[in-house]
């Protein structure tokens, strides 16, 4: 029975490939792939559930109009006739611009929006 254990084994795997140095290039060569594979692998997966659990948010460009006058929890009064434009939207947040005041952007709720405006 022979003590050399793990030391046998990588020569006769040397021996089959053609050497100590082909053996280290192919072992190499094969841990590069494995993790190249993986590295991709787990990109595509976190981008995944980034997207899946994302709250989707939208960007829009035009005005709205007031219809009906209102006032947000945070003190913003909206007139009848009052224009802004939607900034961002996260769940029931927006931010808004109000066109002709200097204080803006404000945070306001989208429900209150969809009340008093033509934002749906």
């Amino acid at each position: 029975m022979s003590n050399l254990g793990l030391y046998q084994s990588m020569t006769t795997w040397a021996k089959k490939v053609g050497g100590p140095v082909q053996l280290f290039a192919a072992v190499a060569v094969g841990g590069y792939i494995v993790i190249r594979f993986g590295e991709a692998s787990v990109k595509k997966v976190v981008k995944t559930i980034k997207n899946h659990t994302a709250v989707k948010r939208q960007s829009v460009d035009f005005l709205y109009t007031v219809h009906s006058a209102g006032e947000s929890n945070e003190g913003l009064c909206f007139n009848v006739g009052d224009t802004y434009r939607l900034l961002e939207i996260d769940g029931d947040s927006a931010l808004i611009e109000k066109i002709g005041d200097s204080n803006n952007p404000y945070f306001v709720s989208a429900n209150l929006l969809r009340s008093i405006s033509d934002f749906n």
